[in-house]
């Protein structure tokens, strides 16, 4: 995938990248973190050792480095756990939040909230263009069980508003991203995305990792590694 059309798309999916043991060795360690798990999975995983060293190693970092170049460091981890047990569906949106260091004030930002003991802030389009999400699969993402859904090259509205989102959606095809397990689809966080309930009892983990060309987002605005 040439930088181009990362930029025209704003997604873009490489598989396989991890074979089937990597991702049930993963799976098998955060099933035994020690964590707060929410019905849709668990927030704040960047501090946990074995999601720091997935998220630093190389083959994920290179693929976020085709969109942010050399500097690609991950700051924020989520698992999304959807099954038949624990099954949702999520509306078209963007993901404007950011978690970060201390508050300030500063035009675009806001409004703030906290999730878990962490701060965070709507930011402007400016600070999400330095931002990239890749999606480690560890099962595959299949019609049936509720997978991501995008609408290509979203992200360049900008930020819209919560009326404007499902108005673009309805005037844009959307693609439903299949990926495998091991695959991992790279997002950008303005595109405007949604995913369906699951329809099969296969389970859908996805490990969404964020990075950044840098944690300091301009004066006195640092990113929080969450």
């Amino acid at each position: 995938m040439n930088n181009a059309a990362v930029a025209d798309s704003g997604y873009w999916i490489e598989q396989p990248v991890f074979s089937s043991a990597e991702c049930a060795a993963i799976s098998s360690k955060l099933d035994d973190a020690p964590v707060k798990r929410s019905r849709a999975g668990i927030r704040h995983l960047m501090t946990h050792p074995a999601v720091d060293a997935l998220a630093n190693d190389n083959r994920l970092v290179a693929i976020a480095q085709k969109a942010l170049g050399i500097e690609a460091v991950p700051f924020r981890a989520t698992l999304f756990d959807k099954s038949w047990q624990s099954n949702w569906l999520v509306a078209w949106h963007q993901d404007t939040a950011l978690p970060l260091a201390s508050s300030f004030d500063a035009p675009g930002w806001g409004p703030w909230s906290q999730k878990a003991g962490t701060l965070y802030a709507h930011a402007p389009a400016s600070a999400l263009s330095r931002i990239l999400a890749l999606r480690f699969h560890l099962d595959a993402s299949l019609s049936e069980n509720g997978p991501l859904r995008v609408v290509p090259g979203s992200h360049a509205a900008g930020v819209l508003t919560d009326s404007e989102v499902p108005e673009y959606a309805r005037n844009h095809e959307y693609v439903e991203c299949l990926v495998e397990r091991g695959g991992v689809l790279a997002m950008r966080p303005l595109i405007i995305h949604s995913s369906s309930k699951a329809r099969t009892s296969d389970p859908r983990r996805v490990l969404h990792i964020e990075y950044t060309d840098s944690l300091e987002l301009g004066p006195g605005i640092r990113l929080a590694i969450a």
